[in-house]
């Protein structure tokens, strides 16, 4: 299998994650989105990361290759079995991708992607934003909705890939969950980006 797409990106970072966990084999190809290569192309004809290419069966968007993955792969599963827990995992992946990942993505964004590879000043002011006014909502309802050791039942599934995922560039950005005001969350991203899966996936942030 061959996963494109840079490792920075934490869309990217949630299939390289779940192929950890399950022990697959496959081939990293770094590209950015819209990337010109006719390979990358033939897999996502609209240009989007993470696609893949598993002996010529091509899929793109990050939700439907995990979906995949758990077909193919189904040991260690990442999708509960139990109808609620399923229900919570569908959810958080849902909410990840598209409520977190916005202003989360943020403060990496303005602080390292603007000066660093796009030569462009940072707006500190937008990364203000989403760290006083943005994200404290979402931080909030993720902080009540942790329980335990996971979000969605009692092993570790899509929803902690998917919530967990971009917390890594918001690090290299040097932002930090406040630990004083969301202990519960600011735990449970440094317990899940210390599993062997998300160290693997992170060192793959190439291209």
């Amino acid at each position: 299998m061959i996963v494109y797409g840079t490792g920075y990106s934490p869309y990217v970072r949630k299939i390289l994650v779940a192929l950890a966990e399950k022990g697959a084999s496959y081939e990293h190809v770094p590209c950015m989105f819209h990337a010109l290569d006719t390979a990358f192309q033939a897999a996502s004809p609209l240009g989007k990361i993470p696609a893949i290419d598993d002996d010529g069966f091509k899929l793109a968007d990050s939700s439907a290759i995990l979906w995949y993955l758990e077909r193919k792969h189904p040991e260690p599963a990442l999708m509960p079995a139990d109808a609620k827990a399923l229900g919570r995992a569908i959810w958080f992946d849902k909410f990840g991708d598209t409520e977190l990942f916005s202003p989360l993505i943020v403060a990496f964004r303005e602080r390292v992607m603007k000066p660093t590879m796009m030569g462009k000043p940072c707006d500190e002011a937008l990364v203000v934003k989403s760290l006083d006014t943005d994200l404290p909502p979402l931080f909030d309802h993720l902080e009540g909705e942790i329980a335990g050791e996971y979000l969605a039942g009692d092993a570790f599934s899509i929803a902690d890939i998917s919530i967990a995922a971009g917390f890594y560039n918001f690090h290299l950005a040097e932002a930090k969950v406040d630990a004083a005001r969301w202990p519960k969350l600011a735990a449970y991203v440094d317990r899940i980006l210390a599993r062997p899966s998300f160290v693997t996936a992170m060192a793959a942030r190439k291209g």
